[in-house]
């Protein structure tokens, strides 16, 4: 890393700053910037921060029930840089750079709550297999106005070229892309400074939403560093556009929600993909990966929707799944087999929100279709027609509200199998809290519903 560093201040020789971030509990980035005096220092010996930084909830207050606050005197942990994420940030004007750091403790060991050293560990079970997960990460956002409605509540931006606030409806809209294609170029040109592989962008269902999709990838970590350094790009450049970005699952009541997709394959030692065949469902390794994953959905609600608002996106006929169930080219299913070439064979995870962490999120997915593999197992037919309606419905039912899905979590064996019985309480703990914060409110709506009629 000290190469790495040196090598980029003599390209950079007007660097006065690094930010460096670690990616919490929520995949809200956090750190602090250093002085690029100080940065040979750091880099060697680390970057001190709380444990307490992964016992926050996501407004980044500590949950004390967690034991990493008060209880341990706040202690301070070293953060040690990742190679190869040391990048420009090309929206500052002040000669800022950017690394990602991650947890230890004292002794070297990973911290147990850093996410990002869950995911690590899941692909060692690849590993041992003598197997590689290839993935590629889908993310849906909304541009949304910087001052809010009468309510409060998020508004479509005016357009940059019309001035109009739209809120229309419009999947695939070319005029759309034309309307925000300013903004969408600087994201790009940002992507490619900082090494973030967009390959490709869609207007979506909602007015001011749009998809990008990232470039797959046989390094599953590395993937979700680029998917974090992506929503980092996405909010910053927005703001230089006078607009803020959201990756909020549903800002809007009447409006698509936002989803992470994960697109997953799996290289064999040779290098060739385990789920390539002919037939539309794949090899038998694929349909052992699916009853895998379907068999450890439930289980994993809690990570796929983390946030209050991550449960309104669950709603019939809204392109997100209600039942653990696969299908071959149906966007209504939690799991979904693209049309490809048989090279290209693989299998999309359609479940989590946007909001969602995407080490937890790919932690979680390749550990259940570890377990198919393992295990040998089949899932049931593949739904066809109305996802909502017929034989879908036959499938186990998701959760669909956040305390059955923490409920759930809280006990779950795979959950402490796969992030272990210290990480799956944090987790618990943590959001718990936030859910009786989130509970205690008393709203608008409820006023309205009740205050005169009771």
């Amino acid at each position: 890393m000290q190469l790495e560093l040196q090598d980029f201040l003599l390209q950079r020789p007007d660097l006065r700053f690094i930010d460096l971030l670690l990616h919490d509990l929520h995949g809200v980035s956090r750190g602090k910037r250093i002085d690029v005096a100080a940065a040979a220092d750091t880099f060697t010996r680390g970057l001190l921060l709380p444990g307490s930084m992964f016992g926050m909830d996501v407004q980044g207050g500590t949950v004390q029930a967690t034991g990493l606050g008060f209880d341990e005197g706040d202690a301070d942990r070293p953060c040690l840089p990742l190679p190869g994420t040391l990048v420009d940030v090309p929206w500052q004007d002040h000669g800022v750079a950017q690394a990602q750091i991650t947890m230890h403790e004292h002794d070297g060991r990973p911290f147990f709550a850093d996410p990002r050293h869950l995911l690590t560990q899941v692909l060692a079970g690849f590993t041992r297999l003598g197997l590689t997960p290839v993935i590629a990460v889908e993310l849906e956002f909304y541009l949304v106005d910087r001052e809010r409605d009468a309510l409060g509540l998020p508004q479509p931006p005016r357009g940059p070229l019309t001035g109009r606030r739209e809120f229309r409806t419009q999947i695939n809209s070319m005029t759309d892309l034309d309307e925000y294609s300013a903004v969408l170029a600087d994201i790009d040109m940002a992507c490619r400074a900082q090494r973030v592989p967009a390959t490709s962008a869609l207007a979506e269902y909602g007015p001011g939403q749009f998809e990008v999709n990232l470039a797959h990838s046989a390094d599953a970590l590395g993937a979700c560093d680029e998917a974090m350094r992506f929503k980092r790009i996405v909010k910053s450049v927005a703001r230089r556009h006078g607009m803020d970005a959201t990756f909020l699952a549903k800002p809007y009541r009447d409006m698509a929600g936002s989803g992470l997709h994960l697109h997953v394959s799996v290289l064999d030692a040779a290098g060739q993909n385990i789920f390539a065949d002919e037939r539309s469902h794949g090899s038998e390794a694929l349909l052992h990966a699916i009853a895998g994953t379907l068999g450890t959905m439930a289980d994993g609600m809690a990570i796929f929707a983390p946030t209050a608002n991550a449960w309104r996106r669950f709603r019939p006929e809204a392109y997100v799944p209600l039942t653990a169930a696969w299908s071959i080219n149906n966007r209504g299913t939690a799991l979904r087999i693209p049309v490809s070439d048989t090279a290209n064979r693989r299998l999309e995870h359609r479940v989590a929100g946007a909001d969602a962490n995407p080490y937890l999120v790919t932690a979680w997915v390749l550990a259940g279709m570890l377990e198919g593999l393992e295990a040998g197992q089949l899932p049931p037919p593949p739904v066809e027609g109305n996802a909502y309606h017929g034989q879908s419905t036959d499938a186990p039912a998701l959760p669909r509200h956040w305390p059955l899905a923490l409920e759930r979590f809280a006990t779950s064996d795979f959950a402490a199998r796969t992030f272990g019985p210290a990480f799956r309480q944090l987790f618990t703990t943590v959001k718990e809290a936030e859910l009786d914060a989130f509970s205690s409110h008393v709203t608008r709506l409820e006023c309205d519903l009740y205050l005169s009629a009771l």
